[in-house]
This record gives C-alpha cells, sequence and structure tokens, in this order.
C-alpha cells in the first residue's frame, strides 16, 4: 500500500522536473504566452506537493488544506495557458473563485465534519472543472489539426473519467478505509493514474507547443521581412498548386503582374527609407482591393503579384482598375511627403495551353506588364488569349486500289 506522503513525492519529483522543461520553453520562445501559464502550473502543483510532505512536520490539516488548495489552482493555470493557445482569454475570477470553493470545503469537512470521502469528491470536482472546460477547444475539429490537442483532449477525458471513478468509490467505500496517512489500495492505484495522466497532458502541451511553433516558423518562410506580405517563394507554391486544381477542374485562375513606376527615382530622391515605406504602402493599399483568397505577393524589388483563384481575363483587369485607382488615391494623400505612387499592371489568364506549367503564365503576365509599360505607364494592358487550335478535320478512309 502507498503511503500519502510517497504519492506526494512522486507528485514533487515529476512537476518539478516539467516546470524546469517548461521554464526553457519559456525563455527560448518569450511570446509563447500559454508557456508561462503550464511553467507556473507545474511548479505551484510542485508546492503542494511540499506541503503535503510537509504535514508530518507542521500542522497536519492547515497543510493538507494548503496542497489541495494550490493543486486545484494549478489545474485552472493549465485551463488559462489553453485559452490563450487558442487567442482567448479567462478572467482570474473562476480559477481564484474555484479554489476558494476548493480550500473552504477541504476545511470545512477537516476541521468541522471530518469525512475523507467528501473531501475527494471536492478535491476532484475543483480539477474536473477545468479539464472539462478544456474539451471544447482540443476537441474542435480545428484542433484536430494538431495533434497535441487530440492527445490532450483525450487525456482530459481519460482524467475526468478517473476522477469520476475515484469520487464514486470514495462516497461508496469501495477498496477499504480511508485516513489522512493512508489510502487503500484501489484510491491509491487511482492516485497513480492521475499522476501518469497529469504528466501525460504536459506532453500532450509540448506536442501543442511544437507545432504551433513550427507553424510560425513555416509562415515566416513564406512572409515578406519589409511588406509582410507573401513572398516569392509562397508565390511560385501557390502558383503550382493554382495550375494544378485548373488542370484538375479546368477552371480558370488570374494573375497580375505589378511593378511600380519611378520606384528608382524615390530610392534616388528621397533615400531608401521612403522607399521601403512607399513600397509598404502600396502592399496595404492594395489589399483592401482585393478579395478573400486572393493572394498578393513581393516578387522583389519594386514587383508584385496577384494570384487570383477562379477568375477570369475581365474579372482580372476589374480587379487591376481597382489597385490603380487606389494607387492614384494614395498618391493624392501623400502630396506632402513629395512621394507619388503609380504602377503598371499586366494581367493574364491561365490556359489549358499553359496546363501545370506556372512560369509560362507568369512570362503572359509579364508580357502584358511590358504593354502597359509601353503604353505611358500607371495603366493595366491584358494578355489576350492564343485561341483554340480548331479540331482536326475528318477525313473518310479512301480506298486504294
Amino acid at each position: 500500500m502507498l503511503s500519502i506522503p510517497t504519492l506526494w513525492v512522486v507528485f514533487l519529483v515529476n512537476f518539478l522536473a516539467l516546470g524546469l522543461v517548461w521554464t526553457h520553453v519559456m525563455r527560448s520562445y518569450p511570446s509563447f504566452t500559454p508557456a508561462r501559464y503550464w511553467t507556473a502550473s507545474c511548479f505551484v502543483v510542485s508546492l503542494g506537493a511540499v506541503f503535503g510532505m510537509l504535514r508530518g512536520v507542521l500542522d497536519t490539516k492547515v497543510m493538507l488544506i494548503a496542497g489541495g488548495g494550490a493543486v486545484a489552482f494549478a489545474a485552472f493555470l493549465i485551463l488559462m495557458g489553453i485559452y490563450r493557445f487558442y487567442g482567448r482569454r479567462l478572467s482570474w475570477w473562476l480559477p481564484l473563485s474555484m479554489t476558494a470553493f476548493c480550500v473552504g470545503g477541504l476545511a470545512f469537512f477537516l476541521l468541522v465534519v471530518d469525512s475523507m470521502a467528501t473531501r475527494i469528491v471536492i478535491y476532484s470536482l475543483s480539477q474536473a472543472v477545468p479539464l472539462a472546460m478544456t474539451l471544447p477547444l482540443t476537441m474542435s475539429r480545428t484542433a484536430h489539426r494538431n495533434p497535441g490537442a487530440r492527445m490532450a483532449g483525450t487525456v482530459a477525458i481519460l482524467m475526468l473519467a478517473t476522477y469520476t471513478v475515484r469520487s464514486v468509490a470514495a462516497m461508496m467505500g469501495v477498496g477499504g478505509e480511508l485516513s489522512i496517512i493512508e489510502f487503500n489500495n484501489f484510491q491509491a492505484s487511482l492516485v497513480l493514474a492521475l499522476v501518469f495522466l497529469s504528466m501525460t497532458l504536459n506532453f500532450a502541451f509540448m506536442l501543442m507547443a511544437i507545432d504551433r511553433l513550427r507553424s510560425e516558423v513555416e509562415n515566416l518562410a513564406l512572409l515578406d521581412d519589409l511588406t509582410g506580405i507573401a513572398n516569392r517563394r509562397h508565390l511560385l507554391q501557390r502558383m503550382a498548386k493554382q495550375c494544378q486544381i485548373s488542370t484538375q477542374t479546368g477552371e480558370p485562375f488570374t494573375v497580375l503582374a505589378i511593378d511600380l513606376d519611378g520606384f528608382k527615382a524615390i530610392n534616388d530622391g528621397h533615400g531608401h527609407a521612403a522607399g521601403d515605406e512607399c513600397l509598404r504602402r502600396f502592399s496595404r493599399a492594395t489589399q483592401t482591393r482585393l478579395r478573400p483568397g486572393d493572394l498578393l505577393a513581393r516578387a522583389g524589388g519594386d514587383e508584385f503579384c496577384v494570384v487570383m483563384p477562379a477568375t477570369t481575363l475581365r474579372e482580372g483587369a476589374m480587379i487591376a482598375r481597382h489597385i490603380l485607382e487606389e494607387s492614384r488615391a494614395l498618391s493624392a494623400r501623400g502630396k506632402d511627403d513629395g512621394i507619388n505612387i503609380a504602377a503598371s499592371i499586366g494581367v493574364a489568364q491561365w490556359t489549358q495551353q499553359i496546363g501545370m506549367h506556372p512560369e509560362r503564365l507568369i512570362a503572359a503576365a509579364d508580357a502584358a506588364l511590358y504593354n502597359a509599360k509601353k503604353l505611358g505607364k500607371d495603366r493595366y494592358a491584358v494578355h489576350e488569349l492564343a485561341p483554340e487550335p480548331p479540331p482536326p478535320a475528318f477525313e473518310p478512309w479512301r480506298k486504294t486500289a
């Protein structure tokens, strides 16, 4: 039979180690705020374990209440970390009020009415509530793309089931008598299972963190540092994917090739800082004229490209006109600093002849862009679609002599 002090030692060793790991994660990735809550939860559980270990040295009852309250509060810190992981916030009133409920309940059923079974129910309930609140997030459809979230949701369900079994068993007297110092074998086994599941839950959080940080690194690799829009790598990936979709479905899409007019003069006359600000302004202005699903990318220097799925040549030309209108309005608003932003745009549409070769579509859009430059700049030009070759004429077989 395992004694309660032995179980507290198990808690202390395991969660102190997990807390050190999360501390390293928190310091290495300071912008990953969930790690702060998960780090704190591990150390608060460790503190609760220390209270439990001191119960034989100091006032046993006070240490028991303090240890239970610390573990209950740590469960809500876990919940708050999950909320922050999904961009949500949880008010402090719920963790504090539930911790007060746990402390008050443990104190009442220890100091006023001595009932170990009821204390187990209160202790289990104070941890089951935050675990249950994590399920709508970790078990949602969007969370299923994160293997760590799926694992966390599954472990939370197992822990809820274990807390339920433990509470029912305590109230019904399953496994034998309970005391402050000793658990019966059945209750000790359930506590060990909860220790194991709690450690597994932290490993699930670690997987969630790894997946999130990896996604952030991948996104950074696809973004332009200066403007924050897609870079050339992202553009080529999107073009290849869109060509594949159109080849399979036959649905066209359109590409805009954009070049800023007189950008070199801005750099030479106002400095590179002004040129960089010009690029940022144009990027923001262009995005206001695009639709959801359209991709704006900086191909390099003052060259931009827009990929528009399910868009015909005529619709692409209309969007090009809107971008030019916004560019002219932007120049009018920026007359005070003497920077005029103008652009030339080439419009090209995917065809069956282009097929799986996105470079051909880019070349067509560049050719249209060159025509816009020749026509006087600050305008758009379209790449005329090549006529479809006529089907081969049917010639009946001729009889030979």
